[in-house]
């Protein structure tokens, strides 16, 4: 390069130094510029060493830019130096080609996702990570190895830490690729997590869901998940974008960028919402609205129960209001936090309520696992008077400052606590993690007080139910115990409520609809037929009728016995009756076409595991095996002759079909929800409704929605066909949503003039979150169920709770002051101690360990002895492997395909199965170019001393297993490819 491109660079470098000094690793660059002397390479690594990289980076740009004695080139040997040690990114910066600014953005907002999700991410299996991370080029063959090396010094958390900081200076598109990679390495729940879809629960939108979009850093098919659409201007130049100096680059970023912003805002201003209007607009309560709140006004920690549609949220708003107020005049600092359970919830909570009302006077700023965050979460709550969050941002933030995060966030940095859903806060619940900080806190500070010494700040606390249930009580005893319960879980000094008048009461008109009883149902018949044909092959004796869920939970627990006694004829029926007894209760809800498709799938899947497409044939198909496909095949033609004959259909979708017709014939405009028990019955029945022509003569317009998760054997709902069906609901293009209990609770899905339930009772609560979605004027709620089945008396099971509830809440409120006081000190010295022993007994699990010598593995299918528990290594403390020669006569590998389903466009790790019956074993991964076998503990049933038991997880067996020796078994894989180089040779 030129003199002249030399002086260009330097400008460049002082322009984006800003931003050059967070994208650039300085230890392996310095090794590879030698235009820089020994002298000021030995300053640069000395405040490596005691400040760190960014300190390092910005001290390396300014030696360079001040530098008068750099060799004529020296650009060109910077620049090959970035790309060579993987600091593309930079690399493109100092070439003066930076990305476009809409790029820029999204990419920011990957990185500080990845920030506020680092405590989640840390428990990636590194190791597998970081290879599939350098198989993708999103790591050099160095970071590979530092970070291996790091990962093995100070455990697997430090090493994924190391990979993290090191994939975020990566140029754009690096998240897509570090998605695939989790992908590629199993790490589901981290990637629904980075995707902002529901971690657990089957049906429920827990945490992190629905609102976010399809568009990731790279512009492909994943949305990233965190942003925040500021309501405070002052945030818009922020950290990195602060960096950027357009002054003769030709960049126009910041410009960009206010645009940007300023169209998300223009979004939250509705045709009726002038802003300058609401500046004065003041929030008026009714009566009802400010006795419930009046405790809360006087600084005390109350729960407020209210049904669905009566303003609860809109009180929390005026709370909120008149407690920042009063913290103003008396001249101390408020700041607000707004706990919510699922993602919706957060945009809803700040475009309807707080950020409408106080958005004017207060700074909003809502952050979710959908939001594209431009800053950090401490840096927001630093910055903002009111912010609304999912619960589990902010635990994950706690848990990090626990931990000695720079950024700490600490409780005492709010003055108030809302918690919507409150009901929730219950063990195990991400808002119990952080009322149990909050009691922990409490008793410290009286400890604190004895020695009188200052306590901790705490905030007030608000919870938000529509109803607190009772938690499966039988007595009215245990009813006011529960109440008492929550309100100690949320340390409230009382429980407010307000009991309506009949006339008051937005309560929708109830009725259950019975169908008749099926007078013929020739293809259960069927299906019974070959289930007892089954019984008396396996010598089975059921203790109930099948197509229940009794009978379920009797074939689940005989499967499980059958393992551990290595009878594999009951095991393997017992597994088929689990599938004909699904397609019964499918047959009695859904079509019987529905139920015939899903046990011909089950059939073709499980004949595939018996066949695997290379030299070695066939698997071995055992008697009892080839019994139950014949006799599936032999009934399989008079399944599909029946299924073709309406009148044989369940009474349930006709009384359906009828109600259905009825609202939509007599209503001006209806629109409705029926909520249904599996996912498969949802999309079933959107099917049936599409495919009737009957249906859309009265002009209804159907969808499903159905959760995220990955528990079921149907597909789930991407977040971006759950929000686009939300949307298509609320626009009218939808009046008719079929949906899981992902529906039931907290979203403000539009006005409803009618709900069914059908064949679908679960608890209290449930039916009170399912009625109130029912909010228009003239609303319904049915139920629809088959005349004794039982569903309808489960249904006044759970009113006579609801009215139980009432009863309890009135009990609760009208205890005396010394009596709830010590009630509620008793429940929460209980709820500490308990989390203490939680806590120690975590501890000494890890302690007591035996040898691997005391167990060995069997196939849980075939029984067949697979190896001791000697033959097994562990990966990263982590997978567990067997490597020896042995181990790879017993399996075959074959495809992944469940991961093919998915119409993935990169090569999956095989599966390994028994090569003797087809059971998969685990998965094959590759591990610093060596293959594999990681075994999958549930599908083995483990023989422990004399004990056989079977496992869902390998932490919990108390085994403790040898760490993996890469050097020795790449030892003996050097010694055999050199064994048949020399066959060859020869």
């Amino acid at each position: 390069m030129s003199c002249d491109q030399d002086a260009e660079t330097r400008h460049i470098l002082d322009c984006f130094k800003d931003r050059l000094k967070r994208l650039i690793q300085v230890e392996p660059l310095l090794d590879l510029l030698h235009f820089l002397e020994p002298d000021r390479k030995d300053r640069i690594k000395a405040k490596f060493r005691e400040e760190g990289n960014i300190s390092a980076a910005a001290l390396l740009i300014d030696e360079i830019i001040h530098s008068k004695n750099c060799e004529q080139g020296w650009s060109r040997e910077l620049i090959t130096a970035l790309e060579t040690v993987g600091c593309k990114h930079a690399a493109k910066y100092v070439l003066n080609s930076p990305p476009e600014p809409t790029e820029e953005t999204e990419n920011d907002s990957c990185v500080r996702l990845i920030d506020l999700l680092q405590l989640t991410l840390v428990n990636m299996k590194t190791a597998d990570v970081c290879a599939h991370c350098r198989a993708l080029e999103l790591l050099t063959h160095e970071d590979q190895e530092n970070i291996l090396k790091l990962t093995e010094n100070q455990g697997n958390i430090g090493g994924a830490r190391l990979l993290l900081k090191r994939l975020v200076k990566n140029e754009a598109g690096w998240f897509s690729k570090f998605l695939q990679a989790l992908e590629d390495t199993e790490h589901h729940e981290l990637v629904r997590e980075l995707r902002g879809e529901p971690c657990n629960e089957d049906e429920a939108m827990s945490v992190e869901t629905v609102e976010e979009g399809e568009q990731s850093c790279s512009g492909s098919t994943v949305e990233t998940n965190m942003s925040v659409l500021s309501a405070n201007s002052s945030l818009l130049s922020e950290d990195l974008d602060s960096s950027l100096d357009s002054s003769g680059l030709g960049t126009c970023a910041d410009t960009e960028e206010v645009d940007i912003y300023k169209e998300g805002e223009q979004e939250d201003v509705t045709e009726d919402d002038n802003p300058s209007e609401e500046c004065k607009r003041d929030i008026v309560l009714r009566d009802y609205q400010m006795e419930v709140a009046r405790p809360a006004l006087e600084e005390k920690n109350i729960i407020i129960c209210l049904p669905t549609g009566s303003g609860k949220t809109r009180v929390a708003v005026y709370i909120t209001k008149k407690h920042l107020e009063k913290r103003k005049q008396m001249g101390q600092p408020g700041k607000v936090v707004v706990l919510v359970n699922k993602v919706p919830l957060v945009e809803q909570h700040y475009k309807a309520e707080f950020g409408r009302f106080l958005k004017h006077q207060y700074s909003v700023e809502r952050v979710s696992g959908a939001s594209q965050l431009k800053i950090s979460f401490p840096q927001i709550i630093e910055q903002n008077d009111i912010i609304i969050c999912t619960a589990q941002i902010l635990e994950n933030s706690l848990a990090q400052a626990k931990n000695g995060d720079e950024d700490r966030i600490k409780l005492s940095q709010f003055t108030l606590m809302v918690i919507d859903e409150c009901h929730h806060t219950k063990k195990g619940g991400v808002y119990n993690h952080i009322m149990i900080r909050y009691l922990k806190q409490k008793h410290q500070n009286q400890l604190l007080k004895k020695q009188e010494k200052s306590p901790v700040a705490l905030p007030q606390i608000l919870g938000l139910t529509a109803s607190p249930g009772v938690g499966g009580a039988m007595s009215q005893q245990r009813a006011e115990e529960h109440i008492l319960q929550i309100c100690a879980n949320l340390d409230a000094f009382t429980i407010k409520t307000k009991t309506f008048k009949e006339e008051e009461a937005k309560t929708p008109f109830k009725r259950i609809a019975r169908a008749e009883e099926r007078k013929e149902d020739p293809f259960g018949d069927v299906i019974k037929k070959i289930m007892n044909e089954i019984h008396e092959h396996a010598d089975l004796k059921p203790l109930c009728e099948p197509g229940i869920q009794n009978y379920e939970q009797w074939v689940v627990q005989k499967e499980q016995n059958a393992a551990k006694e290595e009878n594999q004829k009951v095991r393997v029926c017992a597994e088929h009756l689990r599938q004909y007894n699904e397609a019964l209760h499918q047959s009695n809800t859904i079509r019987m076409s529905d139920a015939f498709r899903f046990l011909d799938k089950y059939h073709n899947e499980e004949l595939k595991t018996k066949s695997i497409p290379d030299e070695e044939g066939t698997v071995t198909i055992t008697d009892t095996e080839r019994f139950l496909f014949t006799l599936f095949q032999d009934n399989k033609a008079k399944l599909q002759e029946l299924m073709g004959k309406p009148q044989y259909e369940n009474n349930n979708l006709a009384q359906l079909k009828t109600n259905i017709l009825k609202e939509f014939s007599t209503r001006e405009r209806a629109r409705g929800i029926i909520f249904t028990r599996t996912r498969l019955s949802a999309i079933a029945l959107c099917q049936w409704i599409q495919e009737n022509p009957k249906f859309d003569e009265v002009g209804v317009s159907a969808s499903y929605l159905i959760g995220g998760g990955d528990q079921s054997v149907v597909k789930p709902m991407t977040a971006a066909e759950q929000k686009d069906v939300l949307n298509k609901f609320r626009d009218g293009q939808i009046n008719l949503l079929i949906a899981t209990t992902v529906a039931e609770e907290g979203l403000d899905i539009a006005e409803c003039n009618f709900v069914i339930r059908y064949c679908l009772v679960t608890n209290e609560i449930a039916m009170i979150q399912a009625r109130g979605r029912g909010r228009a004027e003239d609303s319904s709620y049915t139920l629809v169920a088959e005349a004794g089945s039982g569903v309808a008396e489960r249904e006044s099971v759970n009113e006579y709770r609801e009215k139980m509830m009432s009863r309890a809440i009135a009990k609760v409120c009208e205890m005396n002051r010394p009596d709830y006081e010590k009630k509620i000190r008793e429940f929460q010295m209980q709820a500490i101690m308990e989390e203490k022993v939680k806590i120690k007994k975590k501890l000494q699990k890890g302690m007591m360990k035996e040898p691997p010598s005391k167990i060995s593995l069997s196939c849980r299918q075939c029984s067949v002895f697979v190896c001791s528990g000697e033959d097994i290594e562990k990966i990263e403390n982590m997978h567990h492997v067997n490597v020896t020669p042995q181990f790879s006569k017993l399996i075959t590998v074959r495809e992944n395909a469940s991961l093919q389903e998915r119409l993935l466009d990169y090569e999956t790790n095989g599966v390994i199965a028994c090569k003797k019956c087809g059971q998969q074993w685990g998965s094959m991964m590759l591990y610093k170019s060596i293959e594999c076998p990681c075994l999958h503990i549930k599908n083995f049933v483990v023989t422990y001393g004399s004990k056989k038991k079977t496992f869902s997880k390998w932490s919990d067996l108390p085994i403790k297993f040898p760490a993996f020796d890469y050097t020795q078994h790449a030892d003996l894989l050097v010694e055999d490819s050199g064994e048949e180089e020399d066959m060859e040779t020869e």
